[in-house]
């Protein structure tokens, strides 16, 4: 296992999974600016290494996934608008890993899950919750609000009626709320949400690497604006897939009845 952010970010890689754990659980996990340069650093790793096949975040112990922003460095750190925009230039780049991450990543989701918490899960391509889990977006409740990129992914979750009911309110909503309302994928017994999720992981990690990218990028393409849309991107992944040597190992195996081995060319 390695450690980044001063050891409040630990990654390993077992069996083609990356696993990402944000580790300060004397805070319930809350994201420090470190903590965000230490997930850049992770990403940058799992990115390059072939041998990663999927991505999963977890928080360390039983207390929370993420439960937001470190706020011991709200005074110091995002006192006012100008302190905001420095903070977002310091975290800016570990965001922008998460968000353009190619590979596919699964948050795994016990206990909090609260404002930047729930923005980094929202970033993930799937989400499984113990039956602990609590959501929210507490920014009404601290006389902030959230930008126009985390606003737009929690929309194309729920829809704008839900949207407004969580940054309004303010309120926390259980795990079974969550997935009634699209937050999330799946709710388990938080006993067996390693079990489930690592079964999750293996499943994609054994699935065409390109066929995966390609999939994540035309679902994210999917719910961008016309202007915005880079249709030519989503083309070529899926012309990459059809020139691979996967895909004539998948018609390979299919015709000989034996599970597939790709190796992501």
């Amino acid at each position: 296992m390695d450690a980044y952010a001063g050891g409040k970010m630990l990654a390993e890689v077992e069996d083609g999974i990356g696993l990402v754990t944000f580790n300060q659980p004397e805070k319930r996990n809350a994201m420090s600016v470190d903590m965000w340069s230490g997930l850049g650093e992770i990403l940058d790793h799992f990115a390059a290494d072939p041998g990663v096949r999927v991505v999963v975040m977890t928080g360390a112990g039983s207390k929370a996934f993420v439960s937001g922003a470190d706020i011991s460095q709200f005074d110091q750190r995002r006192a006012d608008a100008n302190a905001q925009l420095e903070y977002d230039r310091l975290t800016s780049a570990g965001r922008a890993k998460l968000a353009g991450f190619a590979k596919p990543v699964i948050a795994r989701i016990r206990g909090f899950c609260l404002g930047g918490g729930l923005g980094i899960a929202m970033q993930a391509d799937l989400r499984i919750a113990g039956h602990d889990s609590e959501f929210g977006i507490p920014a009404a409740r601290l006389g902030i609000a959230y930008g126009f990129d985390m606003v737009r992914k929690l929309v194309s979750l729920v829809g704008p009626a839900h949207a407004r009911m969580l940054l309004m309110s303010g309120q926390r909503i259980d795990a079974e709320e969550a997935a009634r309302i699209g937050l999330i994928n799946r709710v388990v017994r938080d006993e067996d949400l390693t079990e489930v999720v690592y079964d999750l992981a293996r499943t994609l990690a054994d699935n065409a690497p390109l066929s995966l990218r390609a999939a994540k990028l035309a679902v994210n393409e999917a719910v961008k604006g016309d202007a915005e849309r880079d249709a030519a991107a989503v083309h070529a992944a899926v012309a990459a897939c059809f020139d691979s040597a996967d895909y004539r190992e998948g018609r390979t195996a299919f015709m000989e009845k034996r599970a597939p081995r790709f190796m992501g060319r």
